[in-house]
């Protein structure tokens, strides 16, 4: 449970229609495996003592008492365990029959939740035996004590800070004001639904969608529990369609037909800190609500769940080719904005070989297409100096060519040893000094080409370079609109493969896969036997790393200590923990220290969920402290 986990099962046992003590003791067979698993929170099935099919037997005392019995039988079974147990069971109580979720802890009946919409269509006759609950809080008298009874329960769990469960059953997620929504606002951040959903041709779809939404919609966690074999099959068929679903994104789901038991870890951390975030989103007083503290030993869960090691890139081959039209369709109708509103009809950009240029470019030509003018209007410099090699010189040219630009040749070194003579810099010293002067002089040019041509700069710099402030201030860090602003390295080379995939011009292609497999380099020192010898990422580091770091601590908020825990899991065997501290040290320390470039931005399109523009997503102070932070990681190091 450190860092916000808790972990979920979504439990589905194979009973016996009107046979409790069958039924109960399949439970607990399901509450010994689902302990050992670590499991916190286990969901149960709607009527699962009973069974969801028994019809007109739920009339009958025989079955009612005997639910009760094997329901108190659970709860002393369960005397040791600290995890939530939910399960479902029919209860009389004031001469009405509920069809109840009982909430168990460690020999303890906490309360019971009555379904608040009984369905009465369909297949569905509910309401020719239970009423409606009601959210109100009564009690109910069990084995002599006195139990909560109604749907405003929430239990509030100490082991985690954040952690309200709330619970719902079956078709109350299907109305349209589900009693999970008041629950969210609440405070619940972790709702469970026990169902008994029969499967018909496309309902798992629906029923899919359901909890993602709900999940989405109440930023919580979300178990739905599906009964399965073993319900009577005389008209229905149910699947025990099991899903864990987490702010919009399934975690767990489980194969129908075949009783498939499903576990995640949910993480109420990120939750709370969306809720945070979104200021749409605000807890009401609970004065409507009884809160139960739960009380649970504090433990290190034992994460099953994955976390993409390329949070930016979607897995999936298909996605991805979709996000990356996408985000050059976002990026250049941002451009194309700038042109209508400007009336500018060129565009300047620096093309040096690499990366980030030859996205801008491609971006570039593509907003010339859309507003019919000439692509001859784009003007390609490159500026060779001390550090070019004679591929990334070929790859900028022939980049310019074939996709129709002017392209033009302005070798800097020459105005380069002048300015060092300006301010007395020694050209055989290759300090910071060294590097920026040609930066700064390429961005002189650059600006003095575009007024002169009556033209915008665009620039080339993408968000991981901003993130770490890894640009020359006032040099490659200034344009007149950054298309590249929103992108991640990580991200820049798959909309630049996919430009390649899909060009369908066999010299492009040819000139693409070769910037691709070309090292990421400013090329500001002089090379080497002809060869690159200044690779950014023997600098600050793999830029993976750093679009793993950015992520989860810009978007999700979490601390190092959560941040390093995992990036272990999600680069084991890629990079040693040694190396992963040393560089998140780095990472850590140049975004606190280099925000003061941010705060300068020029304009650019925001294309996900994680920007660092000072007008939108980022207001950070420049002079703000790293100092909490890099503790947490000088405490990892040790």
């Amino acid at each position: 449970m450190k860092h916000g986990f808790v972990k979920v099962a979504a439990l589905t046992p194979k009973i016996k229609v009107a046979d409790p003590a069958y039924n109960v003791e399949k439970i607990k067979e399901k509450i010994i495996e689902a302990h050992e698993r670590g499991a916190k929170v286990m969901v149960f099935p709607e009527l699962c003592i009973s069974g969801y099919t028994c019809g007109d037997l739920f009339l009958q005392e025989a079955l009612l008492k005997a639910c009760r019995e094997q329901l108190c039988e659970l709860a002393r079974f369960t005397t040791g365990y600290d995890s939530l147990i939910f399960v479902g069971l029919p209860v009389e109580k004031d001469q009405n029959l509920y069809n109840v979720a009982a909430v168990i802890q460690n020999g303890e009946v906490l309360g019971m939740i009555p379904k608040m919409n009984i369905p009465t269509y369909a297949e569905f006759y509910e309401g020719r035996h239970f009423t409606p609950g009601e959210s109100a809080v009564t009690s109910i008298r069990l084995e002599g004590k006195e139990v909560p009874f109604g749907s405003n329960l929430l239990f509030e769990v100490d082991a985690v800070s954040g952690l309200f469960v709330a619970c719902e059953i079956c078709e109350d997620l299907w109305v349209p004001n589900p009693p999970a929504t008041g629950h969210a606002q609440a405070g619940a951040t972790l709702i469970v639904n026990l169902s008994a959903s029969n499967e018909t041709i496309g309902k798992d779809t629906y029923r899919e969608m359901l909890v993602k939404s709900a999940s989405a919609r109440l930023i919580a966690g979300y178990v739905y529990t599906s009964a399965g074999e073993g319900e009577s099959t005389q008209d229905l068929v149910f699947g025990g369609h099991n899903l864990i679903a987490e702010n919009g994104t399934v975690l767990a789901q489980a194969k129908r037909f075949v009783n498939q038991d499903v576990y995640a870890d949910v993480d109420i951390a990120r939750l709370c800190m969306e809720r945070r975030r979104m200021s749409t989103f605000t807890v009401k007083p609970r004065k409507d609500y009884l809160v139960i503290p739960v009380s649970m030993k504090v433990e290190e869960t034992s994460l099953e769940r994955e976390f993409a090691s390329h949070p930016f890139v979607p897995q999936d081959q298909t996605e991805r080719d979709k996000r990356c039209n996408e985000i050059l369709s976002i990026q250049s109708y941002g451009l194309k904005k700038r042109y209508e509103h400007t009336g500018c009809k060129k565009a300047v950009i620096g093309v040096s070989g690499g990366l980030d240029s030859t996205l801008a470019l491609l971006v570039t030509v593509r907003t010339f297409d859309m507003l019919k003018l000439g692509r001859s209007n784009i003007i390609a410099v490159t500026m060779p100096c001390f550090g070019t090699t004679d591929r990334t010189y070929d790859n900028s040219c022939m980049l310019a060519k074939t996709l129709g630009a002017t392209l033009k040749e302005i070798n800097i070194k020459e105005a380069v040893n002048i300015h060092f003579m300006d301010i007395e810099q020694n050209p055989e010293n290759h300090d910071v000094t060294y590097e920026n002067c040609q930066a700064r002089e390429r961005t002189q040019i650059l600006m003095d080409i575009a007024n002169k041509e009556g033209a915008l700069v665009i620039g080339t710099g993408d968000m991981s370079e901003l993130a770490l402030g890894f640009a020359t201030y006032n040099g490659d860090h200034m344009s007149m609109y950054g298309v590249n602003a929103g992108v991640p390295k990580t991200l820049v080379r798959h909309l630049v493969r996919y430009y390649a995939d899909t060009c369908g011009d066999e010299t492009l292609s040819k000139v693409l896969l070769d910037v691709l497999d070309t090292p990421v380099s400013p090329e500001l020192l002089p090379p080497k036997d002809g060869v690159i010898s200044q690779c950014t990422e023997e600098i600050v580091g793999p830029y993976e790393l750093h679009d793993f770091f950015l992520y989860y601590m810009l978007r999700c908020g979490f601390e190092p200590e959560k941040v390093y825990r995992l990036a272990k899991s999600s680069f084991k065997g890629v990079f040693e923990n040694e190396v992963i501290l040393k560089w998140m040290k780095m990472f850590y320390r140049r975004f606190f220290a280099q925000q003061f470039k941010r705060s300068c931005l020029p304009d650019g399109p925001k294309v996900g969920s994680v920007a660092v523009s000072p007008r939108g997503d980022l207001r950070m102070p420049s002079d703000a402290s790293a100092a909490l932070w890099l503790a947490q990681i000088e405490k990892l190091e040790a």
